[in-house]
């Protein structure tokens, strides 16, 4: 919409128009910032999973994870646990939890022995369920 004011004589036009380009200029700008660092953002606990022939069924919607990783650094969700305290710290997470499963990811590096010695560890925690994850050849 225009007006025209008379201001000593003089015609004027006004634009009464808002001007959008600084905020899309603006927008853009945070877009391009948002999209560079999201990536960066992405925390996780690097593995080397085994492969397999089949990965079996998918786990359900919020599994319990349980990673190893090839320092035979143990992991429940972000959290470092020695393996002594493995058993008692599960048995108190799944005291009142009627599906007792567990997926395990453990590096495909590890010796064997540790990985049984820490499937007996999540055991004798009273797991019922035990999954272990891999990835498909």
């Amino acid at each position: 919409m225009k007006a025209q004011f008379d201001t000593k004589g003089k015609s004027r036009l006004v634009l009464s128009e808002i001007n959008v380009t600084p905020f899309v200029d603006v927008m853009l700008v945070l877009l391009v910032i948002f999209m560079v660092t999201a990536p960066m953002l992405q925390q996780g606990i690097d593995l080397s999973l085994p492969e397999a022939r089949s990965s079996g069924t998918p786990p359900p919607g919020d599994p319990f994870i349980l990673k190893i990783k090839k320092n035979k650094k143990i992991y429940l969700g972000s959290q470092v646990v020695p393996l002594k305290t493995l058993s008692p710290k599960l048995a108190a997470i799944f005291k009142n939890k009627p599906h007792r499963g567990i997926y395990v990811q453990a590096d495909k590096s590890l010796p064997y022995g540790f990985v049984a010695r820490t499937l007996g560890e999540i055991k004798a925690s009273g797991i019922i369920h035990i999954n272990l994850v891999t990835t498909t050849k």
